[in-house]
């Protein structure tokens, strides 16, 4: 029989390499998000036109159904053919209240989608 051969100290040289890794990757990101960006130098430019007004346009959906789009109470037809005239790059923001039928919510993001307006926030509470 073979006698096991006792260890008497453990290695740790590549847990501390690990460890100092990990720390150099968790100062780097709590930089950022102390920052909450990322610093960037930008170059400047001899071009003296201004980035077109992009607008934004909300749509609203209600507890029990209903569709606005601002202040305009509008079905899902009238919606995309008002929504078909805007720019893609301009913002919708859909607001949906929490009770709302879900159908209602995926119907709209469907056709957001359709007419390939991909500018899209959703609002939520914190």
């Amino acid at each position: 029989m073979k006698k096991m051969k006792k260890f008497d100290q453990v290695n740790v040289i590549p847990f501390i390499d690990i460890m100092l890794v990990l720390l150099v990757m968790v100062l780097t990101t709590t930089t950022f998000v102390k920052q909450g960006i990322i610093p960037v130098d930008l170059p400047s430019a001899q071009s003296d036109k201004k980035a077109k007004d992009v607008k934004e346009i909300t749509i609203n959906i209600t507890k029990n159904g209903d569709l606005y789009l601002a202040k305009d109470r509008v079905n899902l037809a009238q919606l995309e053919a008002k929504l078909k005239d805007i720019s893609k790059e301009d913002t919708v923001i859909l607001r949906s209240d929490k009770e709302a039928e879900f159908q209602n919510f995926v119907s709209v993001m469907d056709l957001l989608k359709k007419l390939q307006l991909d500018q899209l926030y959703i609002v939520t509470k914190e």
